[in-house]
């Protein structure tokens, strides 16, 4: 590293962005805390219109986790012993382990090679006469291609659910996601482009029979206090991150294009050979929860951004079928091998809306410097 000391760049910084709205937090939270709101109530009732109508559905149950939102998702589905789910092996592990923790069992096929997104001739493959859904993961803010995917669950009577986990406000031929699947789930983890100060998470469909009995679910099954139809969770969001994600919904698009910006400036600037990035077809509207680059000596450019005082990160490390949690599956090395090469090689850039341009050059220097 050179005498000259250079901040350091992470690869998140929710400091600065907290320092922008403060004044709207502390007077949303104020208000959570006159009216003693703290678990569902109001202002969970009002983050789930906003959100739904955001989005684009009738209807939004709100959960104390993305994770929830997805177990929620599959119990109110019916999945059970005996059901397969495919999911994507190129995703975070909670997408397979939401379909574990109901009973069922996640069947993982590979991405493509190009958008890194779920294979939908892969899933063709896969289907037996216990598959009873699909699970899609908008990956990395980027759209699967729903159609293909929706092609398929049609000709085989099969549901097909949305991970949007990191993908508020990306669209899929100019819809947003999380309107195709007969539920879509979302998390709010601090780190998403909409995230919470806490875990908080969301389920929307335009099913209001599926909407109100996952209402039911995530509160121990119960559709009045102390009356219980059937055995539920206690998945409910709190008050005040309800209000919280209020506030920050109304910066959510002007964020999602400042970290288009970052992107793009990322894809026009990075010499080609010094990386490789996810492919975006025309009917992908990106928003970037992250910005991820394939390199054939990824820890060596990792050691090397280091050194330059940037901080990236890895997504992911070690694909879902190949996890010590699923070897009783017996999936090995090669089954899923543009998801594994994917995990060999990945590695995400710094990006959120509050990095400047001279930081984002700085990203852009160092990369291209690399020579290992």
């Amino acid at each position: 590293m050179s005498a000259e000391v250079k901040e350091m760049i992470p690869f998140f910084d929710l400091k600065l962005q907290y320092r922008q709205i403060e004044g709207e937090i502390r007077a949303a939270m104020d208000e959570v805390f006159q009216q003693t709101a703290f678990v569902d109530g109001p202002f969970v009732a009002r983050f789930e219109e906003e959100f739904a109508e955001y989005i684009g559905t009738s209807q939004a149950v709100a959960v104390n986790s993305g994770t929830s939102a997805l177990i929620l998702a599959m119990h109110a589905l019916g999945v059970g012993p005996g059901d397969e789910v495919i999911v994507p092996a190129n995703t975070f592990i909670a997408t397979a382990f939401a379909v574990s923790l109901v009973g069922g069992k996640p069947v993982f096929v590979d991405c493509r090679r190009d958008t890194w997104n779920i294979d939908a001739q892969a899933i063709a493959a896969r289907i037996t006469d216990k598959t009873v859904g699909v699970i899609g993961v908008h990956l990395y803010g980027a759209p699967f291609d729903v159609a293909a995917v929706q092609q398929i669950c049609e000709a085989h009577n099969l549901w097909l659910v949305e991970d949007c986990a990191q993908s508020h406000g990306a669209e899929y031929k100019e819809e947003k996601v999380g309107r195709f699947g007969v539920l879509s789930c979302f998390s709010f983890y601090p780190g998403k482009n909409l995230g919470a100060y806490g875990q908080g998470g969301a389920v929307l469909t335009d099913n209001v029979g599926l909407a109100e009995r996952m209402k039911r679910l995530r509160n121990y099954g119960s559709p009045q206090r102390y009356y219980f139809d059937e055995v539920g969770h206690n998945l409910r969001m709190d008050g005040l991150q309800a209000a919280i994600l209020s506030v920050k919904l109304r910066h959510l698009d002007a964020w999602n294009e400042r970290k288009i910006e970052i992107a793009n400036r990322y894809r026009a600037a990075i010499t080609k050979g010094k990386g490789k990035w996810q492919c975006h077809p025309g009917f992908s509207h990106s928003v970037y929860h992250l910005f991820v680059i394939m390199h054939p000596n990824r820890d060596g450019l990792m050691t090397h951004l280091n050194d330059q005082g940037i901080f990236p990160g890895i997504h992911y490390p070690v694909p879902c079928h190949l996890q010590k949690a699923y070897e009783h599956l017996g999936y090995k090395a090669g089954d899923c091998p543009n998801a594994e090469l994917l995990s060999s090689q990945c590695l995400s850039l710094p990006m959120y809306p509050e990095l400047t341009d001279a930081q984002v050059e700085r990203v852009i220097e160092a990369v291209n410097g690399f020579e290992g």
